[in-house]
């Protein structure tokens, strides 16, 4: 499932506020905006207009700015090359071992493989 750009806002708010010991109902006084309707936005649940994230970052001391720039690293798919495994479904680990037997670790020409426990 795509992630929705009011929940990447939503989380990354919410992670701001949590990070700063800041609860729901002093961010939500600060920014004037009911309790309800900031935890709607935190759970990506509304959509806040520039206003209101303006407003809601001025109370988290926390630059809109840098909150887009967030938000895009979220949003930003991750490379085809970090979504292949490491090692083929259905590898053995004592077949890994075998293969890499006889390679002084770390050496030159040395294949790394992560093998999960």
């Amino acid at each position: 499932m795509t992630l929705l750009l009011r929940e990447a806002i939503g989380g990354t708010l919410r992670r701001a506020r949590t990070d700063r010991r800041r609860t729901l109902r002093e961010v939500s006084h600060q920014a004037r905006v009911s309790l309800g309707y900031l935890s709607e936005v935190e759970r990506g649940r509304k959509e806040a207009s520039s206003e209101l994230l303006a407003s809601i970052c001025e109370a988290l001391d926390f630059p809109l700015s840098d909150l887009l720039v967030e938000v895009a690293a979220v949003m930003r798919p991750m490379p085809e090359e970090l979504l292949q495994p490491l090692v083929p479904i259905g590898t053995r680990h004592t077949d890994l071992r075998r293969a890499t037997a006889g390679q002084s670790a770390g050496g030159p020409g040395t294949t790394l493989v992560s093998v999960a426990a």
